[in-house]
């Protein structure tokens, strides 16, 4: 059986061989032509499906951000009720002259749409004032339930509480609403002595209702909130899910990174899309079946199929007609293909023959040219694209030091502490004055220096006495070029991972020196350090820490310099735990001549 088979195949092969060239040529180009539209088709088709699938994980992504902006209002908006309690009524007031149950009604009449209540309790969790109602039950023990022991336990946080019935005072109704509790630590003046205390705010919980209702991604898709280990805040199927009628993957969503997921639940595939909320670490978790997007693909396959065909039928057309006027001169062109399929795009394109083969061998000329052209636009472009990635690090500056800044000046000033506001203010001007640096990005060492003593005499006022710093640079160093903002972001990770669990004897040293040809910047503390294993990860890929700070980072600064300098340079990171840590920048040494980059502002 076997030798009958390949005895049919040599005489099918020796009877093509023997056709003429037309044939020839018409078979082979009908053949690759169909494999060709058949290739097409499914490529077509598999990327028709992946466009549908991006187009539905980007549409989900702008619904969650739309939601996430509106539930960052309504948080905000607790934020604000609270600092006007605080900053304006309670740090202003001396209890034993002054009661604050005034201020508190005026404050909760101005924003009652948007509150149940506001209560302050002093640190044995006894009242000291609430608006509206005044009596506590006698059962309550406020001094046991969780936002209020979070808030003493860490008093320079905002903590936000899960949806719970707040039934902390008697009400002749017995109207016991469900709210959502922003929690803080106070400082009580009373005869001029200072008690800590626990200032609560509590907002009606179908603020969040009505965020999340009627929203939806569309079709069958929903959109739910949980906290950040899962537990369910807000589901547009609450009742069924308590009744256990039906179950949510709320648990393994909550720990997916934000971003689309495709993952299967109950044998369903579809697509999850996360979005963490800020100040909170609840989670916005939109899911969207995946049906709903392959519901159109029949019609879509069978008007694919339909097209095929007919292109299929126009082309074995077509080949039989070219193929009778393609004669000799088409092997001439094929070694000419060939030499260009080596690599050699210096090969001078054959042309001769018909004006079809005339126009082919044209053809491919102009495609030589243009392979050259596009291999110098590619060059230019990926030079175009380093620049962009290294501006769009650059670019990564988070607002909430500017936020915090300027809150730390308005106290200033309403507090009459006028010397203090304005370095402060003129601190900020250079700060961001060097940020600016006309646009450049290669700015000398002394400005750096400069931009970080800026930015450290402003972190020294809002923690007066925490830490000192010593900033010595050789003079040598002071002309070198050095890529902007990159100490900053290591000195706001000292302060804040370094420096917070000090008190008063924090050290911040910065020192830029020269050894074996390159420039080297060192940022050192004398904090707890930092643990060997984290160590090792902070500048790769691995590292999911967010800074507190700058939204740059270790891994940014490391990135900008590497995109900018290569791969030799960047940071090293030597800490040992209850040591310190040192942060090593390596540049090239370079003279900065002051000449304006491409692009900047002059």
């Amino acid at each position: 059986m076997s030798d009958t088979l390949k005895d049919r195949f040599r005489r099918l092969v020796k009877s093509y061989q023997k056709r003429s060239i037309q044939f020839m040529i018409s078979l082979s180009f009908t053949v690759v032509a169909m494999a060709g539209m058949v290739f097409l088709g499914m490529a077509l088709y598999l990327r028709f499906t992946s466009a549908t699938e991006t187009m539905l994980k980007e549409e989900n992504r702008r619904v969650i951000d739309q939601v996430n902006i509106n539930l960052d209002v309504y948080l905000r908006n607790m934020m604000r009720v609270s600092d006007s309690m605080y900053y304006r009524v309670i740090k202003n007031s001396d209890l034993a002259v002054e009661p604050i149950d005034k201020s508190m009604n005026l404050l909760y009449e101005t924003n009652r749409d948007l509150l149940i209540s506001i209560v302050v309790l002093d640190e044995n969790g006894e009242l000291v004032g609430v608006s509206p109602v005044s009596k506590l039950k006698k059962t309550a023990r406020p001094e046991e339930q969780e936002w209020y022991m979070r808030a003493m336990n860490k008093i320079e946080n905002l903590h936000f509480s899960s949806p719970h019935v707040q039934n902390l005072f008697e009400d002749p109704d017995f109207r016991y609403r469900w709210v959502i509790s922003l929690s803080r630590a106070v400082e009580l003046t009373s005869n001029g002595s200072v008690r800590h205390g626990v200032l609560l705010v509590d907002m009606n919980f179908s603020g969040i209702e009505q965020l999340f209702k009627d929203v939806s991604p569309g079709g069958k898709g929903y959109i739910y909130l949980t906290d950040s280990e899962g537990e369910i805040i807000y589901h547009p199927r609450q009742q069924l899910l308590f009744s256990n009628l039906i179950k949510e993957n709320n648990l393994d969503a909550a720990r997916y990174e934000d971003g689309s997921h495709v993952e299967k639940f109950q044998g369903e595939e579809r697509v999850v899309t996360i979005k963490t909320v800020g100040y909170t670490g609840w989670k916005i978790i939109g899911v969207t079946p995946m049906s709903d997007m392959t519901s159109d693909y029949y019609h879509i396959r069978m008007f694919a199929v339909f097209i095929l065909s007919f292109l299929m039928f126009l082309m074995v057309y077509a080949n039989l007609y070219l193929s009778s006027r393609i004669a000799d001169p088409i092997k001439t062109l094929e070694r000419s293909v060939k030499e260009l399929e080596n690599g050699d795009l210096n090969v001078e394109i054959a042309i001769g023959g018909s004006y079809e083969i005339q126009h082919l061998g044209k053809t491919i000329r102009s495609m030589v040219a243009q392979m050259r052209k596009l291999m110098d636009d590619i060059v230019a472009e990926q030079e175009s694209k380093r620049k962009s990635e290294l501006d769009a690090l650059q670019s990564q500056i988070n607002p909430h030091f500017l936020y915090n800044t300027l809150d730390s000046i308005v106290w200033m000033i309403e507090n009459e502490r006028y010397p203090e506001a304005i370095s402060m203010v003129t601190a900020l001007a250079r700060l961001f004055r060097i940020s600016l640096s006309k646009g450049r990005n290669i700015i000398p060492v002394s400005d750096e220096l400069e931009h970080a003593r800026n930015y450290l005499t402003i972190q020294m006022v809002r923690y007066k006495n925490k830490f000192q710093v010593d900033i010595n640079a050789e003079p040598e160093t002071l002309r070198l070029s050095t890529i902007k903002l990159i100490i900053q972001p290591l000195l706001e990770n000292a302060i804040h991972h370094g420096m917070e669990c000090m008190d008063g004897d924090g050290e911040i040293s910065v020192h830029a020196y020269r050894k074996d040809g390159d420039l080297y910047i060192d940022v050192s503390d004398n904090g707890m350090g930092i643990p060997a294993e984290l160590c090792k990860t902070l500048l790769t890929d691995q590292s999911r820490i967010r800074s507190k700070g700058s939204g740059i980072g270790l891994r940014n600064v490391h990135e900008r310099i590497q995109l900018c300098y290569g791969r030799p340079y960047g940071l090293t990171i030597f800490s040992e735990p209850d040591e310190g840590t040192t942060v090593r920048i390596r540049l090239p040494q370079v003279e900065y001549d002051g000449a304006p980059e491409r692009g900047a502002v002059l």
